[in-house]
């Protein structure tokens, strides 16, 4: 895998332009290179403490995104329910342990 200055890269089956049907490598990103390397910037100037705070606001924003599709989803459900839902999505095909049921 590539560092973050390159961009990841998805192997993605296509007919190619060859029409080879082979699988073909194209960047995960629709970043510019410009605003790449501001990026790369930016993140390289935080400090450690700074990161991981982004990062756990990040993973906050996109738990609470799940729990209002969940809720979308089942309108129904109680609270407990939602919450245990991304849980029991993290760990499928497996059952939830014993202890999260």
């Amino acid at each position: 895998m590539g560092s973050m200055a390159s961009g990841c890269v998805l192997e993605i089956p296509t007919a190619g332009a060859a029409g080879d049907g082979k699988i073909h490598a194209m960047p995960a990103s629709d970043t510019s290179p410009a605003a790449q390397a501001m990026q790369l910037r930016v993140l390289r100037e935080m400090s450690g403490e700074q990161r991981i705070l982004m990062a756990l606001e990040m993973s906050l924003f996109t738990r609470e995104l799940a729990a209002v599709r969940i809720r979308q989803e089942h309108p129904e459900w109680q609270e407990t329910e939602v919450a245990r839902e991304p849980l029991r999505l993290a760990f499928l095909p497996d059952p939830l342990p014993a202890g999260l049921r």
